[in-house]
C-alpha cells in the first residue's frame, strides 16, 4: 500500500470517530478535527496533481491528431500544464515528507537581550513588535505572558505566547540569536553598533502531553512591580512557580487576577518541559532548547538586520532581503517562505 493509501485510509478513519464523538477522550477531539484537515488537505493536492496529470495526457493526444487547430491550440497550452503540474507534484511532495508532531501547536516565544547593552534590549522589544505585527497580519492572537523591562524601556525579557493556524510550524525556525547593526539614537559620532538578542520557540504543550504533579511544585506570590519599582498592584496577584525535579522557574505579574497569573505561568512550564522532552529526544540533532537560543554571543547569529545598508540576511541559506525597516514592521512572509523552502 503507497504513502498517500495509507493517508486515505486514515482519513477514513478519523471521519468515521469524528461522527461518534461521544466515544472520543477529552482533549482529543481537537486533534483528531485538526488532523482531518490536515489529511484533507494532502488528499486535495493529490487530486490535482491527478487531474492535471490527466489533462496532459489529454494535450499531449491531441498533438497526435489530424486535426490542425486542435494541435495549435494544446502546443500552446502544453508548457502552462507542464509547469503546474511540477509545482503541484513539489508541493505534493513537501506535504509527505516527514513532520515535526508539533508542527501544527500554538506557540510560547522568549525573547532575551544579548550583547549589547541597553541597545539589545531595545533590539529585543523591537522584535517582540515585528513578530506581534507578523502575527496580526496572520489573523493570530498574540498574549504577554511576562516582560522585565531595562531603565530605556526595552526588554531584558519578553515571554508570550502566539495563538493560531500553523503558529509553530510557521515560526520554529525564527529560533536562535538575531543581530542588529545600526547607529543607536545616542550615538553622537554616527557610530554602527552591533547588539543582539536571542529567540526561543517553544511548541505550547498540553496537560495530556506534560502531566506535572502537584507535589513536584512549589508556587510563590508576591506583590506585582511596575517599572523603576512602581507597585503596579495592592494585592499578591503575581506568581512564581518553581519545578522542583528539573529546577525551572516560570514566573508571571501581567494579569490582574493571581488566577490568572497562575494559569499564564504553568502553560510556559508545559512548554519548557516538553521543550525538555523534545531535547532529550533529539539530542544528536541537536533540536534543544539551550541549542536554540545559545548565549547570545555574535558569533553564534543566525539573522543580520543591517539598518544602514537596508538588508536582512539570515547566514543559514546564506540569502538576504531589502528594505529592513518593512521587515522589522512584520512583514515576514517572504523571508518565513524562503526558510521554509530551504531548510
Amino acid at each position: 500500500m503507497s504513502t498517500l493509501d495509507t493517508l486515505e485510509k486514515e482519513y477514513r478513519g478519523v471521519g468515521n470517530r469524528l461522527m461518534r464523538p461521544e466515544t472520543i477522550p477529552p482533549g482529543e477531539f481537537a486533534r483528531l478535527a485538526s488532523r482531518q484537515a490536515e489529511l484533507r488537505e494532502i488528499l486535495d493536492m493529490k487530486e490535482r496533481v491527478e487531474r492535471l496529470r490527466g489533462t496532459l495526457q489529454d494535450h499531449e493526444r491531441v498533438l497526435r491528431s489530424d486535426d490542425d487547430d486542435l494541435r495549435a491550440i494544446a502546443k500552446e497550452e502544453l508548457p502552462k500544464v507542464q509547469e503546474e503540474l511540477a509545482k503541484a507534484e513539489e508541493n505534493l511532495r513537501r506535504a509527505l515528507l516527514p513532520k515535526d508532531p508539533h508542527v501544527g501547536k500554538d506557540v510560547v516565544m522568549e525573547i532575551r537581550a544579548g550583547a549589547g547593552g541597553d541597545e539589545a534590549s531595545l533590539f529585543a522589544r523591537g522584535l517582540f513588535t515585528m513578530y506581534a505585527r507578523f502575527a496580526e497580519r496572520r489573523g493570530w492572537h498574540t498574549r504577554l505572558v511576562s516582560e522585565s523591562r531595562s531603565d530605556v524601556g526595552g526588554y531584558k525579557e519578553v515571554i508570550f505566547e502566539v495563538v493560531g493556524k500553523d503558529a509553530y510550524g510557521t515560526l520554529r525556525l525564527e529560533r536562535g540569536v538575531h543581530r542588529i547593526q545600526r547607529i543607536p539614537e545616542t550615538e553622537k559620532t554616527g557610530r554602527i553598533h552591533t547588539s543582539t538578542a536571542t529567540v526561543a520557540v517553544l511548541p505550547k504543550a498540553t496537560d495530556v502531553e506534560v502531566e506535572i504533579r502537584p507535589e513536584d511544585l512549589r508556587i510563590d506570590t508576591y506583590r506585582a512591580g511596575g517599572h523603576g519599582g512602581q507597585k503596579v498592584q495592592k494585592t499578591d496577584s503575581a506568581v512564581r512557580i518553581t519545578h522542583l525535579p528539573t529546577g525551572l522557574v516560570v514566573q508571571c505579574q501581567d494579569e490582574r487576577s493571581q488566577q490568572k497569573n497562575k494559569e499564564r505561568a504553568m502553560e510556559v512550564l508545559r512548554a519548557r518541559l516538553l521543550a525538555l522532552r523534545i531535547e532529550e529526544q533529539a539530542r544528536a540533532q541537536g533540536a534543544a532548547r539551550r541549542a536554540q537560543i545559545g548565549t547570545g554571543d555574535r558569533s553564534e547569529k543566525i539573522r543580520t538586520y543591517n539598518v544602514p545598508q537596508n538588508r536582512v540576511t539570515d547566514h543559514r541559506i546564506k540569502r538576504s532581503w531589502h528594505d529592513v525597516g518593512r521587515v522589522l514592521d512584520g512583514d515576514l512572509d517572504g523571508l518565513v517562505n524562503d526558510l521554509q523552502g530551504a531548510l
